[in-house]
């Protein structure tokens, strides 16, 4: 699992997340993905890239939506694969987390 990180205009903090989020993958970023959500109030996760979603997988997400929030933040899901939004959705994750097909809708919703 990889995640890259960018500073968009706006204060906006892009995470890309690349690979599988199963036990393993989600081992490997979450301390990066944790700290990165926990210094900002703007971030833009995109999951165009993630192959698989399972439970720990999951539970990184919500950790740093809750970390984003909890600022008075807001983060987005951008472009996951059909699959990972199934899960996402199933989860009820996309209550907590809006889910965004394009890059200019999901950054229109943070800086609203």
């Amino acid at each position: 699992m990889e995640l890259n990180i960018e500073n968009l205009p706006n204060d906006v903090t892009q995470l890309i997340l690349i690979g599988k989020m199963d036990l393993s993958g989600a081992q490997q970023i979450d301390i990066r993905f944790n700290a990165a959500t926990g210094s900002t109030r703007k971030a833009l996760v995109d999951l165009s890239e993630v192959s698989f979603l399972a439970s720990m997988g999951i539970r990184t997400l919500v950790l740093g939506a809750k970390n984003v929030q909890s600022k008075g933040g807001k983060m987005v899901f951008l472009k996951p694969s059909a699959e990972v939004a199934q899960v996402l959705v199933a989860a009820g994750i996309d209550t907590i987390v809006p889910i965004h097909q394009d890059l200019d809708s999901a950054l229109a919703a943070l800086s609203a």
